[in-house]
């Protein structure tokens, strides 16, 4: 687990277990990354990630305060996350349907591992682990595709898909519907069904984006 990671998760924590109250404005960089033994830099990646998933509300010339639930920020949906679907949308339904010819059941045991640590992570309301476990399950479906470059793409793109990942799961009433869309996919693959795998994958992408309150011209 990378620091900045860590870092959130140990924010995240704090935060649902009262340490850091709703409406409450945490201590500041300086003094919060002391506390915590990290660097600044990893506890600004941390506080990212939090504001996205909707734990940490910014407020310019105040600071970073702890969000009421179901708070999130929607002008956190930018132009930029809008661009990341698009690509994703168009990009990674035809993975998924590559991946349904080329791996088919040998691929079975890894995406059950997956989805069974990713409904883990949401039942416990671990939004942290469950968006890692999301950008895993995707990038799986990239290499599975046996196109070494969409596998590439996949990774290099890591830190944009990613975010884009995390703000559906801001949307906690809907937690479980990203899990269930999963299910839909990996069935597509194991099963062989190309078309089916990649008409799932382009429901789930028009699912999370509507989640997130991300509007993109699908192509």
């Amino acid at each position: 687990m990378s620091m900045p990671n860590f870092v959130a998760q140990t924010l995240q924590q704090r935060i649902l277990s009262g340490v850091y109250a709703p409406g409450e404005m945490l201590p500041g960089q300086r003094e919060l990354a002391g506390q915590l033994g990290v660097s600044r830099g990893a506890l600004r990646e941390a506080v990212s990630v939090l504001i996205t998933l909707g734990f940490l509300r910014s407020i310019p010339g105040k600071g970073t305060f702890v969000a009421h639930r179901g708070q999130h920020d929607a002008g956190l949906a930018t132009r930029s996350a809008e661009q990341t679907m698009q690509l994703r949308y168009i990009i990674e339904p035809s993975a998924a349907a590559l991946a349904a010819r080329t791996s088919g059941p040998r691929a079975a045991t890894q995406f059950r591992d997956m989805q069974a640590r990713f409904k883990d992570a949401l039942l416990r309301n671990d939004l942290i682990d469950a968006a890692s476990c999301d950008l895993t399950f995707h990038q799986a479906i990239a290499t599975y595709s046996g196109n070494d470059i969409l596998a590439e793409i996949s990774h290099s793109f890591e830190d944009r898909i990613g975010k884009s990942q995390r703000f559906p799961l801001a949307n906690t009433p809907r937690l479980i519907e990203a899990f269930e869309e999963h299910e839909h996919i990996v069935a597509a693959i194991v099963g062989g069904n190309a078309s089916a795998a990649l008409s799932a994958m382009q429901h789930h992408l028009r699912s999370a984006a509507e989640r997130a309150g991300v509007a993109f011209t699908i192509p």
